[in-house]
Order: structure tokens, then sequence, then C-alpha cells
């Protein structure tokens, strides 16, 4: 006979409770797929995925640049201070315009580097990354 989902998933609680409870094997019981495997999606970056790191253990160049941002520039790129759209969806999600990107200057780099600092519009909502966006540092001015 074939059950639906919900009471394969039920059974197998069931059976996975009154295990524990009895303290003896539990059941094996499988559910039936809800879904073909060709139709599993991997699930985006989330809020979850930003660290944190310390004031303190920043490079150098990131303290300038926090530095410049706190004067408000004049900073050494024209990208500097431009709306930062969190497409890798990494950040907590917010409207358009809310965060700001600056450069951290990366010694021996012909270019900008990879390095950068983000800003959120609350006060010291400052994310630091040093793969150009791959993983973020939520800076903890505390320590």
């Amino acid at each position: 006979m074939n059950f639906p989902p919900q009471i394969t998933r039920i059974g197998a609680v069931a059976a996975l409770s009154a295990a524990l409870l009895a303290g003896g094997p539990a059941v094996a019981a499988q559910a039936a797929p809800s879904a073909p495997a060709s139709a599993v999606t991997l699930s985006a970056p989330s809020v979850l995925d930003v660290g944190e790191i310390c004031h303190s253990e920043l490079p150098t160049e990131a303290h300038d640049t926090l530095d410049l941002i706190e004067e408000g520039g004049p900073y050494p790129y024209p990208q500097d201070g431009t709306v930062f759209e969190n497409r890798e969806g990494i950040l907590p999600d917010q409207s358009e315009g809310y965060y700001h990107e600056y450069t951290v200057e990366t010694p021996g780099s012909d270019d900008r580097g990879a390095r950068r600092i983000v800003t959120g519009d609350k006060e010291q909502e400052d994310y630091y990354t040093a793969d150009h966006y791959e993983s973020f540092d939520l800076v903890d001015h505390s320590c």
C-alpha cells in the first residue's frame, strides 16, 4: 500500500520517538522521495555565512580605509563610496543603497586588489572582505 509522504514522515518520527523513549534501536523507515534528484537546488549563502573579525586584527590598510571613511574622503579610487549591491547575497538583505564599498589597498597589487570594506547604514556596521566578496567578516569595533 502506498502512503502519502506526510504519513510516511509521521510514521518515521513516531518510530524514532518510541525508540528514543524506550531506549531501544530505532526502526529504519524510508520516506518516499518528494522530488526527483534533478530538482534539488543548492541554497544561496545566508547571513550565517558572515564571520567576525576584531578591529585590532584588520590589516593596517583596512584601518587606513576606515579612517578615510570616517573623514569622508577623499578616496584613492573613483569606485570608493559607490553603492554595493550585495549580489552575492552574503550580507543581510537590505534595500538598494544601504551598503557602500571602499578599497583596502593590497601591497604589491597592480590594481585595486581583492580587499574591501563594505559599510552599512548603521553606525560601525563595517564588513571586511579579503577575497573580493566571496566572504565577509563583520568588524567588531570593541576589540
